[in-house]
């Protein structure tokens, strides 16, 4: 099958060697298999400069060559494909309490992983942790190591939000000082996203984001965050902040939020707000972390029994959410809009089947392919899975570097 038509064009000019190289990859990637003619007929780049960079691909072990396609006349050429065990790329997700790490090779298959406790947050604390463990999981590895991702809970650098609270990392001043400390400690190229952009990146690779071209990502971390894929690409906004979708306000005069606002919809629909709902109903001790798996421990034993007190919770988070669905879909017109991340599977499911979904949409389509909203399908490990996409996106997707 070849690839889509949505493949961006290569150019000649030496400065774009880097975007050059990842056309030509991107393309092998998508392909059953792909010779030199066909690639340089597709991407507009000269046949030599296609011959020049699958031969450096080869040589990093990229691709592979896969025999030969049957022509009506002269030698048959020989095609390439993509040998996704040929690198692997490191995930990291901080949350206010864990460290998540993972291994994966460029398809993303997980060939390591753990969950850490952080007995602080602060990044030294978390740069140091984080080198011990890529020494660990590069001892697992034959292959190279081409960088890491590194996933943090937003937003950075705003005012308007306040930086303290349950969701949020202290200590932390940007994403350009986050992925320059890390790589100092790593020694890699490191690249830094906010969690929820990364998690829809990492479910559109191993999830059922997968074959979604634009998608809405709803990201129950600590709080709640949004990821939009839009045509392959993850909106980011002017500062990297898009996306904050749990300060948006669901109660006028609700309940009071750390950002400074009230009636935020990640105090009602978020693992925060279920640990809170729990401890004041004696469910929970009131010192539980905010993103401990005590939560969903408790959370996935009283659905089991039908609890009241869960109950009362889901129908009033599926009420709140349900509009607010509504609007990414008449705001972004997704393919879906998918639910994931670290809240247990069946809760994520009840949540989904309490959803009672705007009738204006326009999502409502007679030939719709899949339900309007989806459960994510990669897990507990979204967040880092996607610090490793976020590797493997940049290895493989197309872009223009900016000129020296």
């Amino acid at each position: 099958m070849p690839p889509r038509q949505t493949q961006i064009a290569g150019t000649n000019a030496e400065r774009t060697k880097a975007h050059n190289r990842r056309v030509v990859l991107g393309y092998v990637q998508l392909s059953d298999g792909a010779g030199r003619a066909e690639i340089a007929r597709s991407s507009g780049l000269s046949t030599q400069t296609v011959s020049n960079l699958i031969a450096e691909l080869e040589h990093d072990r990229l691709v592979v060559p896969a025999g030969r396609r049957r022509s009506a006349r002269g030698q048959p050429p020989v095609l390439y494909t993509f040998n996704p065990a040929g690198a692997a790329a490191l995930g990291f997700e901080v949350r206010p309490d864990a460290l998540l790490s993972v291994l994966t090779d460029l398809a993303g298959t997980v060939l390591w992983q753990a969950q850490t406790p952080l007995p602080a947050s602060d990044p030294e604390t978390v740069f140091a942790l984080m080198a011990d463990l890529a020494g660990q999981a590069r001892a697992q590895c034959e292959v190279p190591v081409l960088g890491a991702g590194l996933v943090l809970p937003g937003p950075f650098g705003v005012e308007g939000l306040s930086a303290a609270g349950a969701t949020v990392l202290t200590g932390w001043q940007g994403f350009d000082d986050a992925a320059a400390q890390a790589a100092e400690a790593l020694k890699l190229p490191v690249i830094v996203e906010k969690d929820a952009t990364a998690a829809a990146i990492g479910e559109a690779m191993l999830g059922a984001a997968q074959g979604l071209d634009t998608f809405c990502y709803l990201y129950f971390g600590a709080g709640l965050g949004l990821g939009v894929i839009a045509q392959g690409q993850p909106m980011r906004g002017a500062f990297g902040n898009a996306g904050e979708i749990g300060h948006v306000i669901v109660v006028p005069d609700g309940l009071p939020c750390d950002c400074g606002n009230t009636g935020c919809l990640e105090q009602y629909t978020s693992r925060m707000a279920l640990r809170r709902h729990l401890a004041a109903r004696g469910l929970l001790s009131p010192d539980t972390p905010p993103g401990g798996g005590q939560t969903d421990a408790v959370a996935a034993r009283l659905l089991a029994v039908e609890d009241a007190a869960l109950d009362a919770w889901l129908n009033e988070a599926a009420r709140l959410l349900a509009p607010v669905i509504g609007t990414l879909e008449n705001l972004f017109d997704p393919e879906a809009v998918v639910l994931g991340g670290a809240l247990p599977d069946r809760l994520l499911d009840d949540l989904i089947a309490r959803l009672d979904l705007p009738r204006g949409s326009v999502a409502r389509r007679r030939d719709r392919a899949r339900p309007r909203v989806l459960r994510g399908a990669s897990g507990r490990m979204t967040g880092a899975l996607g610090g490793a996409a976020l590797v493997i996106h940049d290895t493989v997707t197309p872009r223009l570097d900016p000129a020296p």
